[in-house]
């Protein structure tokens, strides 16, 4: 785990330790309580206009990112009626909250592993769940052109 800590943002490596103490049903519980803490999109946020699908994700997931004061914020919205991704994206929002355009593009594609999301989650949610942090470094990437 140690390869991954440099390029990773503070209150990212704050949630892959909460991960990390928990074992099997406890860390999707955690992921689940995640989920409910996906704050609802801003009025002035369409779905319809100004976010973008992660089409590679087979979960409906929209995203929009901002650039505030040099630093990212994300906007997703997920349904309800699945509770990993949306946890998930709740996790990366949040963890990445303000951080730099290159601090998204440089996160480990894998850091997930340190937080054992493989042990609990099935391959199929694992590869959205890589959709949606390289959709995020895609925005990340516009962001600087």
């Amino acid at each position: 785990m140690s390869k991954t800590i440099g390029a990773i943002p503070d209150r990212l490596q704050e949630i892959i330790e909460e991960f990390g103490w928990l074992e099997g049903q406890e860390k999707l519980e955690l992921l689940l309580e995640y989920s409910e803490k996906m704050p609802p999109l801003p009025d002035w946020l369409d779905k319809e206009t100004n976010m973008d699908q992660v089409h590679e994700c087979m979960t409906p997931v929209f995203v929009h990112a901002e650039l505030e004061n040099g630093g990212m914020v994300f906007y997703f919205d997920i349904p309800p009626q699945s509770p990993t991704v949306r946890g998930y994206a709740t996790i990366l929002a949040e963890a990445l909250h303000r951080a730099s355009p290159e601090q998204v593009i440089n996160l480990p594609p894998n850091f997930y592993r340190a937080m054992g999301l493989e042990k609990v989650l099935s391959g199929q949610r694992l590869r959205g769940i890589d959709s949606i942090l390289n959709y995020l470094k895609r925005l990340a990437r516009q962001k600087i052109e």
